[in-house]
């Protein structure tokens, strides 16, 4: 069964998967970031670091939100470099997607062992989003 966006995420897994055997366990996030940016580019898809992502209270804006990367203009990417991710991590990813009309995630953790979570949310199930400008 194809996911949306799979295009992408296969080409997104295979960086990541290579950029970790090239460098294991150990960086901060940073390294494994810059590496990624230039191996997806290498793959041929545009590749944006430090995308800001603004969240609005009652159409006010409250705070900015910093997605690691967009990837295609089509999916977020989460890195992360510890020993084991976490519900908050998965939580973050999903808020970005929430407040945002990306529909397509991706947590990838650098830690002992490689590990990566997909995560999909709909844009009509976002509906009036109560984090977006409402203004």
């Amino acid at each position: 069964m194809a996911y949306k966006h799979s295009e992408i995420t296969d080409v997104i897994l295979g960086a990541f998967y290579d950029v970790y055997n090239y460098f294991g366990y150990g960086f901060l996030e940073k390294v494994y970031r810059k590496a990624m940016v230039l191996e997806i580019r290498k793959r041929g898809l545009l590749v944006v670091d430090e995308v800001q992502i603004p969240v609005y209270y009652h159409g006010a804006l409250i705070a900015d939100y910093y997605a690691d990367l967009i990837v295609a203009d089509k999916v977020i990417v989460e890195l992360k470099a510890v020993n084991a991710l976490l519900d908050e991590h998965e939580a973050q990813l999903l808020n970005y997607l929430r407040a945002t009309t990306y529909e397509v995630g991706l947590l990838l953790n650098f830690g002992p062992k490689p590990i990566h979570k997909r995560k999909a949310y709909d844009n009509n199930r976002k509906g009036a989003m109560k984090w977006q400008n409402q203004s």
